[in-house]
C-alpha cells in the first residue's frame, strides 16, 4: 500500500531550543533574529531582513504597545526603523505566518494567535502556550501509533 505522505501532513511545526547567549540579548535585531530562528520563522544562515522586520513589528505593537496593527501601522514601523518594505512583502509574510500558526488577522488587524491561558498582550502567556495544543496532539498522535505497533506485533 502506497501512501502519499504529503497529504497526510496537516501542519508543520519548527520549534528550536538555541542557546541564549549574551551576545543573543546584546541588540534588539540580534534578539529578534533569535526569536525569529527559535520559531522557525527563518532558518540558519538564512539572512531575509524583511521577515524578521515584520517579526519586530508584530512583537512591538503586541507585546510593547498592547495593540493589534493593520498594515499601515507596521509599514511605517518597519520603514522607520528596519528598511522599506512594501506592502507585498509584508503581507507575504504575514500570510507565512499565518500559515505557521502563528499570526491571526481580524477586520485589517493582526496579532500574535491568543494564548489559551492569559492575556492576549501577555508576551509570556502566549510563549508558554504557542505550541502546546499542538504538541500534545503530536505526542497523543505519536503514542497512537506506538500502541497500535504494539498491538500488531502481538498478534505476530
Amino acid at each position: 500500500m502506497d501512501l502519499n505522505e504529503s497529504e497526510l501532513i496537516e501542519k508543520e511545526i519548527t520549534l528550536r531550543n538555541m542557546r541564549l547567549t549574551s551576545e543573543v540579548m546584546e541588540t534588539r535585531r540580534s534578539s529578534i533574529r533569535w526569536l525569529a530562528l527559535s520559531l522557525g520563522v527563518l532558518n540558519p544562515g538564512e539572512s531575509r531582513l524583511s521577515s524578521l522586520a515584520v517579526l519586530d513589528a508584530l512583537v512591538h505593537f503586541q507585546f510593547i504597545k498592547n495593540v493589534d496593527p493593520d498594515v499601515r501601522s507596521m509599514t511605517d514601523y518597519i520603514n522607520a526603523n528596519w528598511e522599506q518594505i512594501n506592502e507585498k512583502t509584508l503581507r507575504y509574510h504575514l500570510l507565512r505566518m499565518k500559515k505557521m500558526g502563528l499570526v491571526g488577522n481580524e477586520q485589517g488587524k493582526f496579532y500574535f494567535t491568543r494564548p489559551s491561558v492569559g492575556g492576549r498582550y501577555d508576551a509570556a502567556a502566549w510563549s508558554s502556550s504557542i505550541f502546546d495544543s499542538d504538541c500534545r496532539e503530536i505526542s497523543r498522535k505519536i503514542g497512537d501509533v506506538i500502541k497500535n505497533i504494539k498491538e500488531k506485533d502481538r498478534t505476530r
